[in-house]
């Protein structure tokens, strides 16, 4: 009997190892939260429901309210993962964070505007409301509607950087709490102008050329693209468990290709 204890136990581990991985089994939490940027929240829940299907018993609870709020999650524990569509303030560094995909920020406009492309110092005109009206730019004599992001969005953070400088948005844009809301706006009003992730653009709105630049990966690539911004993920510490297994899988060859697919840039 004892000269068929080896066979047995190697069968044994053999069964387990092609047996899905089942929170039902273990001790460790069943359950992470995974809080923060609105960008970021759509392709977090693709990467979740990807990742709990060989899972049994394990969920990923993603929720969004932005990034502010996502970084502030993680630092009271309110969350196992906070997300961030911006880089960190110096306030926030004590935090670890994960750069798991990187966005194109995208300049938006009804499928109808004649307008193919602006400058940046343009689009920074018509969102401080310098310039009010397409008139002004050689357009029809239609007042622009300014859509904006509101306060703490990780998306506007990144405009504010990166276009808007020390500048201020209109105190007359529309703000909104998403960009799946911003777009929905754009993409009624022909008159409308606002800003998304390049990863959400569909066909009910186009993005614009910016100083001469197509919004796209060989162009975000080659630097000629500016508005780039990172894809974060913030915790209090390092992440092991459940926690840690998503964020290996998130940056996995399978993670990275499936956020490819939907227009983003891989983390590395």
């Amino acid at each position: 009997m004892s000269e068929k204890r080896p066979a047995l136990v190697l069968l044994i581990g053999l069964a387990f190892a092609f047996f899905p991985v089942s929170c039902s089994r273990s001790s460790a939490p069943h359950e992470i939260i995974v809080a923060g940027s609105t960008s970021v929240q759509p392709f977090a829940d693709r990467w979740a429901e990807a990742f709990i299907k060989s899972r049994p018993g394990c969920f990923v609870n993603v929720q969004g309210g932005g990034s502010s709020a996502g970084i502030q999650a993680a630092k009271s524990g309110a969350a196992d993962i906070g997300t961030s569509s911006r880089e960190l303030k110096a306030d926030e560094k004590d935090l670890k964070e994960i750069v798991v995909a990187r966005d194109g920020l995208a300049i938006i406009v009804h499928p109808a505007n004649p307008f193919r492309g602006l400058s940046l110092a343009e689009v920074k005109q018509v969102f401080t409301g310098e310039i009010p009206s397409w008139k002004f730019l050689k357009g029809p004599d239609k007042a622009i509607t300014v859509v904006t992001r509101e306060e703490g969005s990780g998306t506007r953070g990144a405009f504010q950087e990166l276009v808007m400088g020390k500048s201020r948005i209109s105190r007359g844009a529309i703000v909104e709490d998403s960009n799946g809301t911003v777009r929905e706006i754009v993409a009624g009003d022909p008159n409308a102008i606002g800003y998304i992730s390049l990863g959400l653009v569909n066909e009910r709105i186009r993005a614009l050329v910016l100083d001469g630049a197509e919004p796209s990966e060989a162009t975000i690539l080659d630097g000629r693209y500016k508005l780039v911004r990172p894809f974060l993920f913030v915790s209090k510490g390092e992440l092991k468990g459940l926690a840690g297994d998503f964020v290996e899988f998130v940056l996995s060859r399978e993670g990275q290709d499936m956020i490819r697919k939907e227009g983003l840039l891989a983390a590395r």
